[in-house]
């Protein structure tokens, strides 16, 4: 093999997975697979945190703010076709947003203005600029916001700032724009801003695999008003359960009696035998050894938790990469880099991860056994990455392999 591509790093790649898996499931448990990175945040309280609704488009598709301009695409439009109704020209707005004019754009999908076109308007069907709620501090949002641009990689190049005579239209927060930067998936964006990944989805028109694209402009859904501050949601505790009773030094603490006993426990006097503890590396280790490799290759790079988060195996272009143990498709998709990445969930919490795979031969939800066949090793970079999961954390996929 004479060219191999980078294992993404694991920040990057397995947030995104660990959220799609998070919109997808009913029960808002959190596959939080950024390992060593970030350790102990939780995305709870963003997954819960309300986000407003996107304002309505005037009949151009165009969404005002006070500091900059949006256009929504209709379903079957083209860039030019947008550029056409807003009276822009076609190379300018596909400079700015890097596309090519001729590019098919999806239904709701939000196009970036590099500069202001008429305001919304009752002749335009629409009601005039968003409107900041009274009462909240937008300059400190704003250098909030601007404070985090170099670590968040936010778009603030300046453009021109609505007239100040403009119509005022609905109630609602300026959203911050994000520019994607190569390797970002919808999922990594999310997390660096605490929203949902369908939030996230359903303000930018993204479609159901969450596809992005790089130097694409995204809009991050801002809270609804009076909602809850999330930095403060993240940042609660829950509350310290009460201390047990205090007995005096040298007397006997007295042996509480739960609300489900049907006899009284046994006194002091009463010795109770303790049961025989199981062999639990035993358990584990058979409990480990129940997974197959997904290709037959040479490791080319082991698993280092933090920089590698799991094992990358080389094999022939074409070869089948299989199912390391029975499961449960959880997620399909892609990255930045239009890099397919397939999930699997199993019993016991664990989850499997394939990266770098073509041909996917299965679909979400769907049931896979030990050993079929999911996808295929690509002609490029002909090699998987491959990651066992259990809960929250990477795990060395090598013990469970045999």
């Amino acid at each position: 093999m004479t060219s191999q591509r980078k294992t993404p790093p694991a920040r990057l790649l397995m947030t995104g997975l660990s959220l799609f898996l998070a919109g997808a499931c009913n029960d808002g448990f959190d596959f939080d697979l950024r390992g060593g990175i970030g350790a102990g945040l939780d995305t709870t309280a963003a997954a819960k945190a309300a986000t407003a609704d996107r304002p309505r488009p005037d009949k151009r598709g165009i969404i005002s703010y006070p500091n900059y301009q949006v256009a929504v695409a209709r379903r079957g439009d083209t860039l030019s076709d947008v550029a056409t109704r807003i009276d822009m020209p076609a190379s300018e707005l596909a400079r700015y947003n890097g596309l090519r004019a001729e590019d098919p754009l999806r239904a709701g999908e939000i196009i970036a203005l590099p500069y202001r076109v008429a305001e919304p308007s009752p002749a335009t069907g629409g009601r005039g600029v968003v409107t900041p709620p009274s009462g909240v501090d937008i300059t400190a949002l704003a250098d909030s916001a601007l404070s985090d641009a170099e670590k968040r990689r936010v778009s603030t190049e300046p453009l021109q700032p609505a007239p100040a005579n403009a119509p005022k239209g609905e109630t609602g927060l300026e959203p911050l724009r994000h520019k994607v930067q190569r390797g970002e998936t919808a999922f990594t964006i999310s997390r660096l801003y605490d929203v949902t990944p369908r939030a996230l989805a359903e303000w930018n028109g993204l479609d159901s695999d969450f596809t992005i694209r790089e130097n694409q402009i995204l809009l991050i859904p801002p809270a609804a008003v009076g909602a809850p501050d999330r930095s403060a949601a993240a940042a609660a505790k829950p509350a310290a359960a009460p201390s047990a009773a205090v007995t005096a030094p040298g007397t006997s603490t007295p042996t509480p009696t739960p609300p489900s006993a049907r006899k009284p426990l046994p006194g002091p006097e009463t010795e109770v035998k303790a049961p025989e503890a199981p062999d639990l590396g035993k358990t584990q280790t058979a409990r480990a050894s129940k997974m197959g490799y997904p290709v037959d290759g040479k490791i080319i790079r082991p698993y280092e938790r933090g920089k590698n988060n799991g094992i990358d195996i080389a094999a022939a272009a074409g070869t089948p990469v299989k199912a390391a143990r029975d499961g449960k498709v959880a997620a399909i998709t892609t990255d930045a880099d239009n890099v397919r990445i397939v999930v699997v969930r199993h019993d016991g919490n664990l989850m499997t991860v394939y990266y770098n795979v073509e041909d996917v031969k299965v679909a979400k939800d769907t049931s896979v056994k030990r050993g079929q066949a999911i996808a295929a090793i690509p002609a490029k970079d002909s090699f998987v990455h491959f990651e066992v999961r259990k809960g929250f954390d990477s795990v060395d996929p090598m013990p469970y392999l045999k």
